[in-house]
């Protein structure tokens, strides 16, 4: 009995020290692992969270009215942020109407006053083909009354009165074809002045457009949906036109500009997978891709690039940004500016 229990108790021990052993041997495989995936791994700490942060203009110029947000305030796209003091914009909108209506009221003046003259060239035609009928019959007249004399059956009074009266309406007839002429002229003379007056209306009509607009200028609204930065503007402050009154960042696309040296940049390419390590975040890691790998070193795009063909050189390892998006949707704690750790690991 005694030895059963022995053999039990030694049985239990083989088992314990087999899982101990296994457990050690995993341990040391996973560490083994990791040191093999950290020597493969290309890593950089220069890299920092960034995101579009876009400055908020006045369009207009004048005294804050009302200051709609606070600072950090999450807003949505077409939010009111400020709105500014409107009664010049408004008067000059309500003049830039009353000059639409003037425009208006000249044209309505001139369209009638063409009908007038058209109406007038209809009555100078009536008035020719009257003219031309009493100088028909004077013709015929003067013919008649030339035959009498030969016959002695009129006196030569009789036909001067006759040739007198021709004359008249000869002069009626030249005289209405003339009031003709004049009509019509006057009318291509309207109508050339309508087409001004069209084109001064097109003029008012956009200077009442642009009115409008800078009215709506005044109520500054959030371009996207975002979180507001630094509120730097108070009620009563008066500002110009273009001047930045505050930030607005971004919260829905953020990525990752890691800077490594140029002796990292062989082995990169778009798409690799990439491990980010947030230093404000502990305990996770984040998982992107590399989007974009600049043409440049950083050092090319500053105000002033290095020129080494000047002075004395000194050889100095290059950094090349490069851009990393986040596969993780859930990236809300991820703030703009924050330090990051990038691991890239070869396949």
């Amino acid at each position: 009995m005694k030895m059963t229990t022995t053999s039990n108790v030694s049985s239990a021990n083989r088992g314990y020290l087999f899982i101990a052993v296994a457990i050690i041997a995993s341990t040391l495989a996973y560490f083994c692992m990791h040191i093999v995936e950290n020597l493969n791994a290309i890593q950089t700490n220069d890299a920092q969270v960034d995101a579009y942060i876009t400055p908020i203009s006045a369009r207009a110029g004048g005294f804050i009215k009302k200051v709609c947000f606070e600072e950090h305030q999450l807003v949505k796209s077409g939010d009111t942020l400020v709105i500014l003091e409107d009664q010049e914009y408004q008067q000059k909108l309500n003049e830039a109407n009353a000059f639409v209506e003037d425009a208006k009221a000249q044209l309505d003046v001139l369209n009638a006053g063409i009908h007038v003259a058209e109406t007038g060239t209809l009555v100078n035609r009536d008035q020719i083909e009257a003219a031309k009928a009493r100088l028909v019959q004077q013709q015929s007249d003067i013919k008649r009354y030339r035959n009498l004399i030969k016959e002695e059956a009129v006196t030569g009074a009789d036909l001067e009165s006759v040739q007198a009266r021709h004359d008249v309406a000869l002069s009626d007839f030249h005289a209405a074809q003339s009031g003709l002429e004049t009509g019509l002229a006057r009318v291509l003379e309207l109508k050339s002045r309508r087409a001004l007056l069209n084109a001064e209306l097109k003029k008012k009509d956009a200077q009442l457009a642009l009115a409008k607009i800078n009215v709506a200028y005044t109520i500054v609204r959030a371009p996207y949906t975002g979180r507001m930065g630094r509120k730097t503007i108070m009620e009563g402050q008066q500002v110009q036109s273009g001047q930045p009154l505050v930030f607005i960042v971004n919260d829905h696309k953020k990525w990752i500009t890691a800077n490594f040296k140029e002796t990292q940049i062989e082995g990169l390419h778009i798409g690799q997978v990439v491990n980010i390590e947030i230093d404000a975040i502990s305990k996770r890691t984040y998982k992107g891709r590399i989007q974009a790998i600049s043409a440049s070193t950083g050092a090319k795009f500053s105000l002033l690039p290095p020129d080494n063909s000047t002075g004395n050189f000194v050889k100095i390892i290059q950094r090349v940004p490069v851009r990393i998006s986040f596969d993780d949707q859930n990236i809300e704690e991820v703030k703009s500016g924050m330090n990051a750790i990038v691991s890239v690991y070869h396949n």
